[in-house]
């Protein structure tokens, strides 16, 4: 071997120099950043009434729902008929969904005794300053005729293009069901189907990256065009639904998996967490749905029963908007437009909470499913005049906990039929997102930042 070889073998390989090399910032870290810098955003527009600064925050949120809303159609659709012919490849597929929708309803059954207790224990609606003039009638009302008679739609184009969800969900039920029934003639288009999910969530996970962006713009604007007054009069309603959403989120969930599934309650935030604070932020149960389905999977529940709970979950899984929110509100309304309500009307709320919740169909917002509750109980419907001004900062905390409690409520019956993998739940780690590939979670859902060397 010549000298130069043997010198070009012994000489250290090159390295990056200290100035290259590019920390990488968690996805977390960048919703933070982004509503720290929407919040600072929104305080100089209120402050300083700089009116292009408000509409530029306003359009940068609304273009992030838009984004998100135009997935959701198709996205609803097809996720719903993929996972109701994916059971068929599960063991006592018909036990698994009963038991699924059972624990969605034992749930939401806690969920709305905590919000009723909070709101008789807090009166939300006393020395608030408002009064009946303050409200208006809500642009949509929902009533029981309404939600019945929805359901089924007149045609296959106007749910779409109308973005009815629930009409949405009754179709590619149908096609589910049917297909099922086809069995091997149906397959060729089960296969289109699921090419058309794969495509759609990997469109929405580039949605979804701009997740930091839309967060300056939603708490941005929210700031810059209500400011902190407004916040004020609703003090003690907006600090319930975040104590009755914690109470849940961190109470009544943590016991759940310790007592029922016998899992490590901690090991579930670690996984679940990427899905929980992109529903904090997007306000959508639908638009999270892909994120929501695979860190469930991470967490050991097989993809056959995750990709048919989950998308059904996201849909009519809402303890945040359809259980705490109502129970609550309705007490608010109830004390501002001082109408006494009996025991006989709690026993109403708690059954619209329960039976009701597929009404809010998992979109931006529950006041369908207020509606809904304040028409079953007789209570002026401009009382939802009165909550719209706060809802966008409400809604926030109300999606992170249905988000959670669909995953919780997989979790638990995974675990109680015996198909949990345990290991894989026990080594969860704390990863970032990804866009499909759960091994290169945390490169794919970091955003490289340069640094001065040194």
């Amino acid at each position: 071997m010549s000298t130069s070889a043997q010198a070009a073998e012994s000489s250290p390989a090159p390295q990056t120099p200290k100035s290259s090399r590019i920390p990488k910032v968690p996805f977390w870290a960048q919703i933070l950043a982004g509503l720290a810098l929407g919040v600072l955003l929104g305080a100089i527009a209120k402050n300083g009434d700089i009116g292009w600064l408000t509409a530029t925050l306003q359009h940068i949120g609304d273009l992030f729902v838009q984004l998100l809303k135009l997935a959701v159609a198709p996205l609803v659709f097809f996720a719903i008929l993929v996972s109701i012919t994916n059971l068929r490849q599960v063991n006592n597929a018909a036990r698994l969904a009963t038991r699924t929708l059972l624990w969605f309803m034992v749930t939401s059954l806690i969920a709305v005794a905590i919000g009723l207790a909070i709101g008789l224990l807090t009166h939300p609606g006393a020395g608030t300053g408002l009064s009946p003039k303050d409200g208006k009638l809500p642009d949509h009302a929902g009533s029981w005729i309404d939600f019945l008679t929805g359901i089924v739609p007149t045609d296959i184009i106007t749910p779409f293009t109308e973005l009815n969800v629930l009409q949405i969900v009754f179709m590619a039920a149908v096609a589910g069901i049917a297909a099922l029934q086809l069995g091997e003639k149906a397959e060729p288009v089960l296969t289109i189907s699921r090419s058309v999910l794969e495509l759609l969530q990997k469109a929405l996970w580039w949605v979804i990256r701009l997740a930091p962006l839309g967060t300056v713009g939603l708490i941005g604007n929210a700031i810059a065009t209500y400011g902190w007054n407004l916040i004020g009069k609703y003090a003690t309603f907006t600090v319930d639904i975040y104590l009755g959403c914690a109470l849940v989120l961190f109470g009544v969930y943590p016991l759940l998996l310790s007592t029922v599934a016998k899992v490590n309650p901690l090991q579930f935030f670690r996984g679940a967490w990427p899905a929980i604070q992109l529903a904090f932020v997007s306000r959508s149960s639908v638009g999270t749905m892909p994120v929501t389905q695979q860190v469930t999977e991470r967490l050991g529940v097989p993809r056959e029963y995750a990709s048919f709970a989950v998308p059904f979950g996201s849909t009519t899984k809402m303890d945040g908007c359809a259980s705490i929110y109502p129970a609550i509100a309705a007490i608010f309304i109830a004390q501002i437009f001082d109408v006494h309500l009996g025991i006989g009307d709690y026993l109403l709320i708690v059954f619209v909470s329960v039976i009701g919740s597929a009404a809010t169909a998992g979109l931006t917002g529950a006041t369908v499913m207020l509606t809904l509750t304040l028409s079953t109980l007789g209570l002026p419907l401009e009382g939802v005049g009165l909550l719209m001004a706060i809802d966008p900062i409400l809604d926030m905390m109300r999606t992170a906990t249905n988000v959670a409690g669909q995953s919780v409520c997989t979790l638990l019956v995974a675990a109680r039929e015996g198909i949990l993998d345990r290991e894989a739940y026990n080594n969860t780690k704390s990863t970032g997102l990804d866009g499909g590939d759960a091994e290169s979670a945390e490169q794919n859902l970091t955003l490289p930042v340069p640094v001065a060397a040194g």
